[in-house]
């Protein structure tokens, strides 16, 4: 899935607005039907059936059955309507930071923060699409930082030590949920399940392994690329693993 969109585009303070101050400004007349929340709903509904190229204002008021220049009252163009989008199923998940006392630690912590990221991917495969180095930090986002940071402050890091945590779990999930969503949109794409990708180079693969020139790869078990290996599980606890010598240095535990 190419990179076809890029978080903070258009008005910047107008996508703040939105997000953080009153929404939407007054209108004279009688309250609309129409809300933000309504266009931003039914945009992430419709990027979650046909992908994110399919979101434009036209097609949302034939959706939503109002005018397209109404959806304009409420938001200034598809760029501000993206990154409203991406604060909203980024918010999906955010429960409220969790007191010191109740933390589950740090450890607990970044594995649902992990499992929760690659659950969101799966569900919004077109976030994989949006270029989010410059992300519009709204409640959805901030929310999630928030809580992540709450749980992982025992982990006695720096504030940027603490930053790169998250940026390196979020990169490991990122890349683990692009091959997820790319092996699916190949199946629908082409027709043809893995199995049957894979059956047709089976003759060919049998009679190479038995050539000699690839020793090692001749001698992995039959199982080794099979699917029953949770390899996202495997590398997150490598991870984890990883961090635990950290902290433990850190904290004088070894």
């Amino acid at each position: 899935m190419a990179t076809t969109e890029s978080s903070g585009s258009g008005d910047v303070s107008r996508s703040m607005e939105l997000l953080w101050g009153t929404g939407e400004r007054a209108t004279r007349g009688p309250k609309p039907g129409l809300t933000l929340d309504r266009i931003v709903t039914a945009a992430v509904e419709l990027a979650d059936a046909e992908g994110l190229a399919a979101v434009s204002m036209r097609r949302l008021s034939t959706e939503l059955g109002a005018g397209t220049m109404s959806l304009y009252r409420h938001v200034p163009g598809r760029a501000e309507l993206v990154n409203l989008m991406l604060d909203r199923v980024q918010g999906e998940s955010v429960a409220p930071a969790a007191d010191a006392s109740a933390s589950p630690g740090w450890r607990k912590t970044v594995e649902t923060a992990a499992r929760d990221e690659l659950a969101l991917y799966q569900a919004h495969p077109w976030l994989l699409s949006v270029n989010q180095s410059r992300p519009v930090l709204g409640p959805g986002a901030v929310g999630g930082m928030e809580t992540v940071l709450a749980g992982i402050k025992d982990m006695g890091l720096s504030d940027p030590e603490l930053i790169s945590v998250i940026i390196m779990v979020s990169g490991y999930v990122s890349g683990v949920a692009r091959t997820q969503v790319h092996a699916v949109e190949v199946q629908r794409a082409t027709g043809i399940s893995d199995d049957e990708f894979w059956q047709a180079q089976e003759p060919f693969l049998a009679a190479v392994m038995t050539s000699g020139r690839y020793p090692v790869m001749a001698t992995l078990s039959a199982d080794a690329f099979g699917p029953d290996f949770d390899h996202f599980e495997f590398g997150l606890q490598r991870l984890l693993d990883g961090l635990e010598v950290l902290v433990a240095r850190r904290t004088g535990g070894g």
